[in-house]
Formats: C-alpha cells, structure tokens, sequence
C-alpha cells in the first residue's frame, strides 16, 4: 500500500503563496479587462481636471517672455538717444543720437534708409516705450507687432550678411549647424567650415595673449569668443514677440489682465 508523501509546514506556506499569487494575478487581469472603460474614464476625468487647474498658471511663461524681453528692448531704446550725453538736457536728450541717425540713413556703411532721423526716432519710441509697456504687460498684443517689424528690419538689413550665429561656434563636431547637415542642407557645411577656421584663430590669439598678457587677469570675467552678429538674436526675439502676440500679456501676472477682468466684469453687470 502506497504512502502519502509528507508535506513540511514550509512548504504549505509556499503553495499558499503561489495559490494567492496566481488569484491575485487573475483579480487583477479581470480588473483590467473588464473595467477597462472605466479607467480610461477615470485617467480622463483627472487629466481635465489637471488641465483646468493648469489655465491658473498660464501666465507664467508670459511673464518670463516679458521680464526676459523688457530689458533687451528698453537699453536697445535707451542707448540710441543722447541721454548719456551730459552735454544735451532738455526734450532733445530722448532724440535719436546723432551718430544713430547718420548710420540708419548712410548707404556706404549704414543702412541707407530714407528719413532716418525721423525712423530712428520711431525706433526708440518703439523700442525704449515698447519695452516697458512689455515689463508691465500693457498693450502687450499691440506692442509686440512694431516690436517683431524692428527685429525683422535688423534681422534682413543688419545681421542677414552674416549668417546666424550670434557668436561664432569653435567646435565644428557640437555646432548647431551639424543638425542642419544631417537634414540634408548642404549650405550649413559653410558654416562648420568657419567654425574650424576661427578655432584656428581663436587658439592664435590665446597664444599671443598668454605670451604677452596676464591671462588670470584676462580671462578672469570669462572667455573670450569671436562675435559673428548673425541674424540668431532677432529672430529669437521675433519669436518670443510672436508668442506674446498670441498669447497675450498673461494671466493674473499682467495690467492686460486686470484691465480685462474689471471691464468684463462691467460689461456683465450691465448686460
């Protein structure tokens, strides 16, 4: 007569716990599968909800775009007029610098546009007053268009010639323009072709610099770099402009805003 084999109390936990893995296992299969609907609903549901608390933080990235363009265009307005001129006072120091009216209207070496007194003054007018209507979110729609037409006007008559870094690249294996390459635009080896060459230059100069100058001092508030003043800043400019275009000055972070909510707040309460 055969035996039953003897099962050690070890071993009746182990098969307990195997027999609830494998139920626990099938719960949840059929949770998934059979409630399935239910939780796309439920991940829904708390996917509004997240979006609808997010609108309260729109005016975020508005600000930023502001305080970051703000100052960029008020010392662009400022240092074209003659108010570090201690020699002019009155109206006439908010006027366009001389020198600033004679490089807008010079075709040799200037940019050769008509009535560049009264261009250069609107230039400022935009720029310096556009600046800190854009700080304070004021007009801020209507600001950022003759905003976006000066950066478009530096971009194509000052900076185009150059290219599009603002300062030259000196690694030719990093440089943005390898990306371009890969994409297929074969003018951007142009590009990596010059970040090479000044490389070269670059490193002549830190030679001479380190036999003749007192490098710790010279590089002690940084590097030195060459500057290429392509069209790179512009059109970042222009976009950041074209943002705020659309989006406005901000939620709860601009005078746009609370200009909005008391009129409309009016026109509810008289409707």
């Amino acid at each position: 007569m055969a035996t039953s084999p003897i099962i050690s109390s070890n071993d009746k936990i182990l098969i307990k716990m195997k027999d609830f893995i494998k139920k626990s296992v099938l719960i949840i299969n059929a949770l998934l599968y059979l409630d399935k609907t239910r939780t796309m609903q439920l991940l829904q549901h708390y996917y509004q909800c997240f979006l609808v608390q997010l609108k309260h933080f729109d005016g975020i990235p508005a600000l930023l775009l502001r305080l970051y363009l703000a100052p960029v265009f008020i010392m662009a307005g400022f240092s074209k007029t003659q108010l570090l001129n201690e020699e002019v006072t009155g109206f006439s120091a908010i006027m366009a610098d001389p020198n600033i009216i004679a490089w807008f209207g010079n075709s040799d070496w200037g940019l050769g546009l008509p009535f560049p007194a009264l261009l250069a003054n609107l230039v400022i007018a935009v720029e310096f007053f556009g600046g800190w209507l854009l700080l304070f979110g004021v007009l801020t729609r209507l600001i950022s268009i003759p905003l976006m037409f000066t950066m478009m006007v530096a971009a194509t008559s000052v900076h185009a010639q150059n290219g599009w870094f603002a300062i030259t690249p000196t690694n030719s294996d990093i440089s943005a323009a390898k990306v371009a390459t890969w994409l297929g635009f074969d003018d951007a080896q142009a590009s990596l072709e010059n970040s090479k060459e000044t490389a070269v230059r670059l490193e002549k100069m830190r030679e001479i610099l380190a036999e003749h100058g007192n490098t710790d001092w010279l590089y002690e508030k940084g590097n030195i770099v060459v500057l290429n003043n392509g069209v790179e800043f512009s059109i970042t400019y222009f976009i950041m402009l074209l943002a705020l275009f659309f989006i406005g000055g901000g939620r709860y972070t601009s005078i746009d805003h609370i200009i909005a909510q008391r009129f409309l707040l009016r026109k509810q309460h008289f409707s």
